[in-house]
């Protein structure tokens, strides 16, 4: 998988072209992390900000579209090819402005590849 990989969606993940996923719930490979608070494409890479509740102490993260395995629309469920503490450990999102930040997000593209990479 190369980098601009992991900000696209898959082929077979059930995305379709302009589809709103705010609200979905997201499930990592080992059980639920939260919901999609938004989705954006800056730069021309795929996002998804996951607000995880009580989860992750109350904090967001960001999830590159590439590690989205399934979409189903009739649960509204989002599924990921990591785990929860996958999740956890990448690089911490803090603000709003990280989401157009490209050395951000070239950071976080990088740790689910590498992710990708050892599966």
């Amino acid at each position: 998988m190369t980098i601009d990989r992991i900000w696209s969606y898959l082929p077979d993940s059930g995305y379709v072209e302009g589809q709103d996923l705010t609200g979905f719930g997201v499930v990592a490979s080992d059980g639920t992390i939260g919901h999609v608070d938004r989705q954006a494409a800056p730069h021309g890479m795929a996002h998804l900000v996951v607000d995880t509740g009580v989860w992750v102490f109350g904090r967001s993260v960001l999830v590159p579209v590439g590690v989205v395995t399934g979409i189903d629309t009739h649960d509204r469920r989002i599924t990921l090819a990591c785990t929860g503490a996958e999740v956890k450990a990448a690089p911490r999102f803090r603000t709003d402005s990280e989401t157009r930040d490209r050395e951000y997000l070239t950071a976080v593209g990088a740790y689910y590849l590498r992710l990708a990479a050892t599966a």
